[in-house]
């Protein structure tokens, strides 16, 4: 049995005052005398949206750049994340999905869980593109859709809800057990609606890339945030959103807000030039920019979204709900997002400026003391 050495542990959103023990990769109990000095235990963080880090792009990475992309991250407090695809030739995809697929059937041990494969494209709003490729999108193809479910495992596809043919793709991909989230979208609010009614379950990076909410046209984001049933995700980073911007989202939203970092490849590298799906980009120290100046992912970490978002105004156990808990519900994970006896011990501590001091995997140790 071994014990993290934390003085408290945050449990079903309060937290306990001691130590938590963990035997055969399982929390035995939490509160326990007497209480450590490295920090406090939190449940794990999951990040359900995340192009690349460290040098790696999941579009190119092999199962050793899975292995890099992983101890970094559990630097960060990761114990789960979602490798995204953005939009690409239909042949392109075929290598990253069968790779997705060889490493979320070989978990290894010490690192972060991979989820499945998030797909952002290509069936996205050519006016809303972003670092999309314009070229390479399209309009909802049920052929090409079926073509990507069975290359790999694909667990959340981003679509624009208006598009022809989308509502029809939004049923076929919930009734496969895919969870479905608006973005890149032209939506107005009756699109919207439909696309909710019809099992979409989440908005991709709310504020960005979509309609603009306006008074009288609220559009995706406005029906996003107004819905009890929807997950509003946001990448919480000071240049996506304002901090009051951001604050004022997470205060509407409440516990359906998810932080995600939409990182690319320059994440906990320094400023360069880097690609995205072949995109040149030029990186600076806050933001990585195409050469038009539009924004292309970010270099955000799950522990710095989570400093963010205390420092515009929520709690500690508000912002840990909206990195571990809430991306763990959207994605169907009971085993995620809980830090209580009798669960997996998926666990980051936390030191008093809330960097990340340890990480846990199933309870093996997945980030040396300092590593974030």
């Amino acid at each position: 049995m071994q014990r993290l050495g934390a003085s408290a542990a945050l449990v079903d959103g309060a937290f306990v005052a001691g130590d938590v023990t963990i035997e055969d990769g399982v929390v035995v109990a939490v509160g326990v005398e007497p209480p450590g000095r490295a920090g406090v235990a939190v449940p794990g963080f999951v990040d359900l949206h995340i192009n690349g880090v460290a040098g790696i792009d999941f579009l190119t990475a092999d199962r050793a750049g899975y292995r890099r992309a992983g101890e970094a991250l559990a630097g960060t407090g990761v114990v789960a994340y979602q490798p995204t695809l953005i939009s690409s030739p239909p042949d392109a995809y075929e290598q990253p999905l069968a790779v997705a697929r060889e490493v979320v059937g070989a978990a290894e041990a010490a690192l972060p869980r991979v989820l499945g494969v998030h797909l952002e494209g290509p069936f996205l709003s050519e006016r809303w593109a972003g670092a999309h490729d314009p070229a390479l999108l399209r309009e909802p193809d049920p052929a090409l859709a079926e073509r990507l479910l069975a290359g790999g495992p694909v667990t959340t596809v981003t679509l624009a809800p208006e598009l022809p043919g989308a509502p029809a793709l939004v049923e076929r991909l919930v009734a496969a057990g895919v969870v479905v989230s608006c973005g890149h979208s032209d939506a107005d609010a009756a699109a919207a609606h439909a696309a909710f009614d019809r099992g979409a379950r989440a908005i991709t990076h709310v504020h960005n890339a979509h309609r603009r909410w306006r008074p009288r046209d609220p559009g995706v984001g406005g029906v996003a945030v107004a819905r009890h049933d929807v997950a509003v995700q946001a990448i919480v980073d000071g240049v996506h959103l304002a901090p009051e911007t951001a604050y004022a989202t997470f205060l509407a939203a409440g516990r359906r807000f998810c932080l995600v970092t939409d990182a690319i490849e320059a994440a906990l590298l320094g400023p360069g030039d880097y690609r995205l799906a072949g995109r040149p980009l030029r990186v600076d120290a806050r933001s990585a920019r195409l050469a038009d100046g539009t924004l292309a992912g970010s270099l955000l970490t799950m522990d710095q979204a989570v400093r963010n978002l205390t420092a515009a105004g929520a709690s500690l156990e508000a912002a840990v709900h909206a990195a571990s808990t809430a991306p763990a519900r959207l994605i169907g994970s009971d085993e995620l997002g809980v830090l209580r006896p009798g669960h997996p011990a998926h666990v980051a501590v936390l030191d008093e400026e809330l960097h990340v001091v340890r990480t846990l995997v199933a309870g093996v140790e997945a980030a040396a003391p300092g590593a974030g």
